[in-house]
């Protein structure tokens, strides 16, 4: 199936899986009762999944907020907020003023407004996420290079569009919240986790440890239901022993990296692979 008939996220994650979907989502089951996205991210995989309902999570609230916004709200609603809000503050690819204004605003104020949010990843430096130890998003101006575009305007309808159609609920708790829970027979387990030992930003301060990495695996080796786990076997070095220690399947898959941000000086050797139980 061409890529281009799926849906893409209006968030710039790392990670996204979105070019990966043609390979991951064949390997699907045919028949899903609830989809959950334990490392929902931004959504690139939920949102094209055919399921009666799919759970979101993710440990990133802001992101949960947003997601969550536009699938409460209508999409003409959404467009005219966030088209008021570039007017007012004359947001544009070259006015860093109006965007360290609105990123202030949003940063002081005591309740955060998604939509001010989006927005703001809409100007940032690569469309980028990042909050500091104080929780405040601290992304530089994206000068010359991000705004909210007309492809990415366009991106965002189809999105709102598609979310809104769906049945989905949408939680913000650590993944091991989800140990021992009673799945049903026809339920999907989907997991998408940080990367172990990656340069990615979300592995900064800590990030995803070995007992992360550890608690997962033990989490889906107890599982009652089928589950999927997209990961990397050129950082993560002892998946492969485990996966085959199990009689899990591993899938490799066909992907380049040429235009994320790893940091890895080759990214030509990533090994990306999806391990099933089925």
């Amino acid at each position: 199936m061409d890529k281009q008939k799926y849906i893409k996220s209006p968030l710039n994650y790392v990670g996204g899986k979105h070019k990966l979907l043609p390979q991951i989502l064949p390997l699907f089951p045919k028949n899903i009762n609830t989809f959950i996205d334990l490392f929902g991210g931004g959504f690139n995989v939920g949102i094209n999944v055919s399921a009666k309902e799919v759970v979101y999570n993710d440990l990133n609230l802001p992101v949960v907020q947003i997601l969550e916004y536009i699938h409460r709200n209508k999409t003409d609603k959404i467009l005219s907020e966030i088209d008021k809000m570039v007017e007012q503050y004359d947001l544009s690819k070259t006015n860093r003023e109006g965007y360290l204004k609105l990123r202030n605003q949003f940063n002081e104020s005591e309740f955060k407004q998604p939509i001010i949010l989006y927005v703001l990843i809409c100007y940032a430096f690569n469309n980028q996420i990042r909050f500091n130890s104080k929780g405040e998003f601290n992304m530089p101006f994206g000068k010359d290079k991000s705004s909210f575009n007309p492809t990415l305007r366009e991106r965002f309808i189809e999105f709102s569009e598609a979310i809104s159609n769906k049945d989905c609920k949408f939680t913000n708790t650590d993944f091991r919240e989800f140990i021992g829970v009673a799945f049903g027979e026809n339920d999907f387990l989907y997991c998408d986790p940080p990367y172990f030992n990656s340069m990615a930003t979300y592995n900064e301060n800590g990030g995803w440890t070995m007992t992360n990495e550890e608690d997962l695996r033990s989490m889906l080796a107890t599982s009652n239901v089928k589950w999927a786990l997209s990961n990397n076997l050129k950082t993560n070095l002892t998946l492969k022993n485990w996966a085959e220690d199990h009689g899990y399947k591993i899938h490799y898959l066909s992907t380049s990296y040429r235009n994320c941000n790893y940091q890895k000086k080759d990214k030509t050797k990533d090994i990306e692979v999806l391990i099933t139980n089925y």
